[in-house]
């Protein structure tokens, strides 16, 4: 119902606000196409804020969005896709501003597009086909280079020339392909099994210029992307420029963000090589000159000490020690002997005095009867018996002619070993 109003009767602020918002909200839901062009997630709250703008038109509209469905989104919404919304018109009358409520959004064109990208990514990368730990490094001088690319196309000619100007004698395999279009990767993927099954190509590289989003879209195809993944020659991907990133980046060994770039990672810089030979032949010969006058400020130090100025002086010092232990040894040792002369005299003296002979040779003799029985008292002699009797130095035979007990003398028993019967 429109306001009556007048000069007289002017309606106040709130009162047309309120009537545009009634108006606005009796509009029902609409589908509209656009560009997101700026994309707002605010901490804490549960609604994302976006601008809406025209394709072809200088002009824009703010959407608000639940968290919830933006983050369901698959991919995720980013600033700059083309997106296709079912919204309501919505007029907030506090600040005088219109808006949409997105109930839902949709990829449309290259949205749409890059949305099925994001899908095939996040399947082959569940597959591992992107894992790190499958990547191979590249050799550090290939015995030749394979090269899929166009004919006579920019890319070509800077990987050859960047590649042969860093060293002169790389050899190139160069197998041409159609680098877009809807034959493109099977071309491509032709083109790299040839590649693969070459006896002598170390690496492989896969170059094309730049493009858009759907010119470098056979380079995310999936049997081009599991072709790469089976070869047992690394790969490197130089598609595009710096921002572009197909799939093949992530399936490939290396990626090079332009294909200079890749003629800089397959072989070396021959000029850097020099120059890091001669920095290192220089080094060796530093290093070497200075061990050599270390080793010998060594040798003088030890040819300076005097055991080595003079080796004599060594053994004229350990022969001094040698002669003074061996007159030691001389002195103990007679020393020794002596003591063991006089101990051998005084037990052969001790043992002589002992002797039976020693006391015969003081003028004792020893008696003995005919039996051969030491007669030991005169009881044992008759008158007329035959004597033997042993002196120091021999016998005298004698008989007996008889007897005079000698009176200080107790009698003795003629047969001392006898027992009384």
């Amino acid at each position: 119902m429109a306001l009556e109003t007048s000069p007289e009767q002017p309606a106040p602020v709130r009162s047309i606000a309120n009537a545009i918002a009634g108006w606005i909200d009796r509009l029902g839901l609409v589908w509209v196409e656009g560009q997101v062009a700026q994309v707002s997630r605010r901490p804490g709250l549960n609604t994302v804020f976006m601008t809406l703008r025209d394709s072809h038109a200088d002009i824009s509209v703010p959407v608000t969005c639940p968290r919830t469905l933006f983050d369901s989104l698959n991919p995720p919404l980013v600033e700059g896709a083309s997106v296709v919304m079912h919204a309501k018109p919505d007029y907030y009358a506090n600040r005088g501003t219109l808006s949409l409520k997105a109930r839902d959004i949709r990829m449309v064109g290259l949205g749409e597009l890059l949305a099925r990208i994001e899908r095939r990514r996040q399947i082959l990368a569940a597959e591992g086909l992107f894992a790190p730990e499958l990547k191979r490094s590249l050799p550090f001088l290939p015995q030749r280079v394979g090269l899929v690319t166009a004919p006579n196309s920019a890319a070509e000619r800077d990987v050859l020339d960047n590649a042969r100007r860093r060293w002169p004698a790389v050899r190139f395999e160069v197998v041409h392909a159609t680098m877009q279009g809807t034959t493109s990767a099977a071309t491509v993927m032709a083109a790299l099994q040839k590649l693969d099954a070459h006896p002598e190509v170390d690496v492989v590289v896969v170059a094309r210029g730049g493009g858009s989003v759907e010119d470098l879209l056979p380079f995310s195809d999936e049997g081009l992307l599991r072709t790469v993944h089976a070869m047992r020659t690394p790969v490197v991907s130089a598609i595009g420029h710096e921002p572009d990133q197909p799939l093949l980046d992530l399936v490939a060994d290396v990626r090079a963000s332009t294909p200079t770039d890749a003629a800089k990672l397959v072989v070396p810089d021959m000029a850097e090589e020099l120059h890091g030979v001669r920095w290192a032949h220089e080094r060796i010969r530093s290093l070497l000159g200075h061990r050599i006058e270390r080793e010998e400020h060594t040798l003088a130090q030890l040819r300076s000490r005097p055991a080595l100025a003079d080796p004599r002086s060594l053994l004229e010092a350990r022969s001094e020690d040698v002669r003074a232990l061996r007159d030691r040894t001389r002195r103990s040792l007679s020393h020794r002997l002596d003591r063991a002369a006089d101990d051998v005299d005084h037990h052969r003296a001790r043992a002589r005095a002992l002797s039976p002979l020693a006391t015969l040779q003081r003028g004792y003799a020893v008696v003995q009867d005919a039996d051969g029985h030491v007669v030991t008292s005169i009881g044992a002699l008759a008158a007329g018996s035959t004597l033997d009797v042993r002196l120091a130095d021999g016998r005298v035979h004698a008989t007996s002619t008889g007897t005079t007990p000698d009176p200080a003398t107790p009698a003795a028993d003629p047969h001392p070993g006898d027992d009384d019967e």
